[in-house]
């Protein structure tokens, strides 16, 4: 956004992974106290608006939603607030919710269609009100690349056959059914599991409960996951629940990889069974080693699922696309006002 000109201000807690990496962009962010949801945080969120007029507030998480609504709302000329959901976690129909998201909230966008129509069904949100907007991710940089050269980047073994997953470990995503249909495989198949979070210590009991240490690389967040794809024969995301569209997802059939997920969520908008990927039973660890067995087993089925699904992602998920969407939105909540 601020590359087309627009003025881009960032408002985070100063703990906030995205407050350091605004900074390295050259980004403006300011560091605020709005890690809770409490008076101090709305004040905080407050004062900032008064210092420093916006014309919209795009805010990302359920505190910073309601911190900003509280603001706004003892603001005489407040700006206008887009609510932007990630997940398909559902959303309370209490009254507190109900202003939160039909009053307060100008806009809200979702990064599916389906967690745009649960909203419309389960909360009752006029549908003229929400717009899905998955998130783009840059098809000139996430490319099929050469798997031995990357393999000697990230220190991977070269002769095994590797699955692997990019996500933060939570248990939604899946892994502990990942790491227990790769323990059903052969010796020969290893598992790379990319990203960290508050399930690390049970994913790593798993891990040594199936004896799978000798064969996983357990490698924590990666500033750069390009060359970790670029290694894998498989990408796996036996996610369950809360999804969107998931970045790493995209990023894995950008890269033309053979791609073994569920339906949860968003997922199946662009995770198509037999046409871009194979699909699994969620929470199921006998069918995702079927799907898995069926990827590493027929490398035309590969070829033919990479190429669409770079192709389909290419095309409608792009980084450009994704802005011009957003940018039509925070237009149009100006001119709601």
């Amino acid at each position: 956004m601020s590359a087309r000109g627009h003025s881009v201000a960032i408002a985070a807690p100063r703990e906030a992974r995205i407050y350091e990496a605004a900074l390295e962009r050259g980004l403006h962010a300011q560091a605020l106290r709005i890690a809770r949801k409490n008076l101090g945080g709305v004040l905080a969120v407050r004062r900032w608006l008064q210092a420093h007029p916006v014309d919209v507030i795009n805010s990302h998480s359920s505190t910073d939603s309601w911190l900003a609504a509280l603001a706004c709302a003892t603001l005489a000329r407040a700006p206008a607030l887009v609510r932007t959901r990630h997940i398909s976690a559902s959303i309370p129909n209490n009254l507190p919710t109900r202003w939160l998201y039909r009053n307060a909230t100008r806009h809200i966008v979702t990064t599916g269609e389906n967690l745009r129509m649960q909203l419309v069904r389960d909360n009752r949100i006029p549908p003229e009100r929400i717009t899905s907007v998955p998130t783009g991710i840059d098809a000139a940089r996430f490319i099929p690349g050469a798997r031995d050269a990357a393999r000697r980047s990230t220190g991977l073994p070269s002769e095994r056959r590797l699955i692997g997953i990019v996500a933060t470990l939570r248990s939604w995503k899946g892994h502990r059914y990942l790491i227990e249909a790769v323990h059903r495989l052969p010796g020969d198949v290893g598992l790379v599991i990319v990203g960290d979070g508050p399930q690390r210590r049970n994913i790593e009991s798993k891990i040594r409960e199936l004896g799978l240490v000798e064969r996983t690389w357990l490698v924590g967040n990666q500033d750069n996951v390009l060359p970790w794809l670029q290694s894998l024969d498989v990408f796996a995301l036996p996610s369950y629940a809360n999804e969107g569209v998931p970045q790493a997802l995209v990023q894995a059939m950008l890269c033309a990889l053979p791609c073994v997920t569920t339906a949860a969520g968003s997922i199946g908008e662009i995770a198509r069974d037999g046409a871009t990927a194979i699909i699994v039973r969620t929470e199921d660890a006998a069918d995702l080693k079927r799907g898995l067995e069926q990827a590493l087993g027929d490398a035309k089925l590969c070829e033919r699922l990479g190429a669409a699904a770079r192709q389909t992602c290419a095309a409608s998920l792009g980084v450009e696309t994704m802005l011009d969407r957003m940018e039509r939105v925070f237009r149009g909540a100006c001119l709601a006002d």
